[in-house]
């Protein structure tokens, strides 16, 4: 899947492997009919069986597809057909980075946005702040159910600064990731944070809320 197969944005869904920092990664790419932006997504925990298949990443990349942007879904380090082991989220940013670099070059005047969930926040949240500091920053960033501090399995996160433009969506109820810590880290920033009353950290009985939240902000973003 050379360059992602990006060059020609055909429509339809597909998957393939690129070469990165850790070897093979595999990335499922769902193209529009009319593409308005790409979106790169992050997966939750591979410790938890975590993927680019599961289930939230999977409804907003349809999501998104519809509402016309590429939506590129890398498997993590030692996820499915990619190489590598878990690394905490560090060479996870790492080979993000990568990835969405090569994507940018492949189709420079498109908006980029980064989307992630739970663990994939955490990943999400460290590759904005380095486009942030190091390059062009994203058009739009959505961190759904973000780790902070301390969760529910005894993982500990400590993300960066958000960047601009970034919608943070937490459920009321999440029960891996707990609520207050997400508003005390955003509060700490003069940040808003979208609560989704009755949410647990799955969003269960509330995707189409999610995904029409998601794909909102993308909009808003200036593409789509």
């Amino acid at each position: 899947m050379e360059a992602l197969a990006l060059a020609r944005l055909t429509p339809g869904s597909r998957k393939g492997t690129v070469t990165g920092a850790a070897g093979a990664m595999e990335v499922f790419v769902d193209v529009p009919q009319t593409c308005f932006g790409i979106a790169v997504l992050g997966h939750p925990q591979p410790l938890l069986g975590g993927s680019a298949q599961h289930k939230i990443p999977h409804v907003l990349a349809r999501g998104l597809q519809e509402a016309g942007w590429v939506a590129v879904r890398p498997n993590f380090r030692g996820v499915g057909g990619s190489a590598g082991a878990h690394d905490d989220g560090r060479g996870e940013a790492d080979d993000t980075a990568w990835l969405v670099a090569q994507v940018s070059a492949v189709h420079p005047a498109l908006p980029l946005a980064l989307v992630g969930f739970s663990f994939g926040a955490y990943v999400m949240a460290q590759v904005a702040d380095r486009l942030s500091r190091e390059r062009a920053p994203a058009a739009a960033v959505v961190l759904v159910g973000a780790p902070v501090g301390t969760v529910e399995a005894g993982r500990h996160y400590d993300p960066p600064p958000l960047a601009a433009n970034t919608l943070v969506v937490h459920g009321e109820r999440d029960e891996q990731v707990r609520l207050q810590p997400v508003l005390d880290w955003c509060g700490a920033q003069n940040h808003a944070v979208m609560v989704v009353p009755g949410a647990d950290h799955f969003f269960s009985g509330r995707l189409p809320l999610l995904r029409s939240l998601v794909v909102s902000h993308l909009k808003g973003a200036g593409a789509g």
